[in-house]
């Protein structure tokens, strides 16, 4: 026999086992649903984390980039003190960048941060400047911000600053609460991933089991007549494998229906934490890296249990 038709004849088998796998999955309807249903929400629970995940590390970043330790200079303090400070700050470990606000600038910034109070800016623009010269220093890590508070600290720094330096302890609190959400979702989307799929892989299991036990007569009779036991096993492990694929594909069928239901219908810019519109677009951008992920997920836990189950119950002695 030449290498074509060898060929021919594998790929014949290959076709008459996919063929028998995907009549398999149509005999075993019942079956095969309830094996899906719980590798759906595996999946979605996968997929959702990884949007989660990613959405609070946004959500992270952009309350970090606000957060920023201000000293505020006496009006005694001269040009080449504040050049001399600001060149010494920069110095200083875990110090991203400097801000050198004048009294005028100072002025404006406050009233920025304060747009929506009426009250307060009637107040300030009925007075003299009460905002002094300012130093901003961002840091580089938010949740390490000792060497910068040590350095302002310091006397003869002190003896400099018209006020104790502020640092913004809402907005630090606002990020310890995200990160610790974000950490325990991951924790969580994990353990959710572990037990579904065990779960899953238990029922696929089981509906394999019941399925050769079904056709134990009709398998026994294949063997004795010759039938290698991958061309046994094959239907098996492609109906799992459908499992897999079919879920992976109503997962993000699903996903994709709640986060256009939660854009339009509920007109919601976040939910929570949860910023729906980078969820939104996320989600979009990698949609197919998404899909194929899911597919990919699907066909192992699908094929692996298979695989276990026709290894257990078919019980083969010898492998042609």
């Amino acid at each position: 026999m030449n290498r074509w038709e060898s060929f021919k004849r594998r790929l014949v088998t290959f076709r008459r086992i996919v063929r028998s796998g995907c009549i398999n999955f149509v005999r075993n309807s019942w079956l095969s649903i309830a094996a899906m249903a719980v590798m759906l929400i595996t999946l979605t629970i996968v997929l959702f984390s990884i949007i989660a995940n990613a959405t609070f590390n946004n959500t992270i970043n952009q309350i970090t980039d606000k957060i920023n330790v201000s000293m505020y200079l006496k009006d005694t303090v001269s040009e080449n003190q504040s050049k001399d400070l600001i060149n010494q700050i920069k110095k200083v470990n875990n110090v991203e960048s400097v801000v050198y606000l004048n009294q005028d600038q100072a002025l404006e910034a406050y009233k920025k941060e304060n747009s929506d109070n009426v009250k307060l800016l009637l107040a300030i623009s009925e007075a003299t400047n009460p905002i002094p010269a300012t130093i901003q220093i961002k840091p580089q890590n938010s949740n390490n911000i000792t060497p910068i508070k040590n350095f302002l600290d310091k006397p003869e720094i002190k003896k400099l600053q018209s006020h104790a330096s502020s640092y913004s302890g809402k907005r630090k609190e606002a990020v310890d609460n995200i990160t610790h959400a974000a950490a325990f979702l991951r924790k969580a989307g994990i353990a959710g991933v572990v037990v579904f799929g065990i779960i899953s892989m238990l029922i696929i299991f089981n509906t394999i089991q019941m399925a050769i036990f079904n056709r134990r007569d009709e398998l026994t009779i294949m063997r004795l007549l010759g039938a290698s036991t991958w061309y046994i096993r094959g239907p098996f492990v492609v109906e799992s494998m459908l499992y897999g694929i079919i879920s992976a594909v109503v997962s993000i069928v699903v996903l994709n229906s709640l986060f256009i239901v939660s854009s339009s219908t509920l007109q919601a810019s976040s939910l929570g934490l949860l910023d729906i519109n980078f969820a939104n677009e996320y989600f979009g951008n990698h949609f197919w890296l998404f899909l194929t992920m899911l597919i990919v997920l699907g066909i192992v836990i699908g094929a692996a249990s298979s695989i276990i189950a026709t290894r257990r119950y078919l019980k083969f002695k010898t492998s042609k």
